[in-house]
């Protein structure tokens, strides 16, 4: 008696159906750290380069990239507002509505002037915001960043500072991580090659 070659006929579809799509799926991110669901932000105030609040209503609509640091800051902050001016032209061709957020940690020297200037030497179009710290350490800590002040006698203090980019979608949910990469004497560095490229994948992954 010949036995019937159905469960042999599913099986094999179901492997191809799985090569298919193991094929055809969206590149997942390389160097970030994603969550495709992304995570929400509590609400928050602070205030921009031009004295005007920005708050949530500021990211919705908006590819982000949001940087923390301080103008004061003597390698960090320069050193990566310089790489996005670079790579800003490519974010922009990957998604129009990318913009860039650099955030200050030092309220007290930090005002909406100088902010302003600061970021405008790197890229007119960059965005720039701080506001007290009662406010703006929640905040931070929301995006999973950290900062805190380092006293440096009587000319002035430094602050240690998070070198991450966060990239929170449209939507207004932190959706990736990217972090720097390290070693002795190097100053931390996200690769903005390895985020451009992830930041085409995450793009194509929401658009599915």
């Amino acid at each position: 008696m010949v036995k019937p070659r159905y469960p042999l006929f599913f099986m094999l579809l179901v492997v191809s159906i799985m090569v298919v799509y193991y094929w055809t799926r969206p590149a997942q991110p390389e160097q970030a750290d994603y969550y495709p669901a992304g995570r929400d932000i509590n609400p928050f105030t602070l205030t921009d380069g031009d004295g005007k609040p920005f708050t949530q209503a500021s990211l919705v609509g908006h590819w982000t990239f949001l940087f923390l640091g301080y103008t004061y800051c003597p390698d960090i902050c320069p050193t990566t507002l310089a790489e996005m001016r670079s790579a800003y032209p490519e974010l922009k061709k990957i998604a129009p509505s990318s913009q860039v957020v650099f955030v200050s940690a030092d309220p007290k020297r930090d005002d909406s002037a100088r902010l302003k200037n600061y970021t405008a030497f790197f890229q007119p179009e960059f965005k720039a915001a701080t506001a007290p710290h009662r406010n703006l350490f929640p905040f931070i800590r929301n995006l999973g960043l950290v900062y805190s002040i380092v006293e440096h006698g009587d000319k002035g203090y430094l602050i240690d500072h998070s070198a991450s980019i966060v990239l929170i979608d449209p939507a207004g949910k932190l959706v990736a991580v990217f972090r720097p990469k390290t070693g002795p004497g190097l100053v931390p560095q996200v690769s903005m090659d390895g985020m451009v490229s992830d930041f085409a994948k995450i793009v194509r992954l929401a658009d599915e």
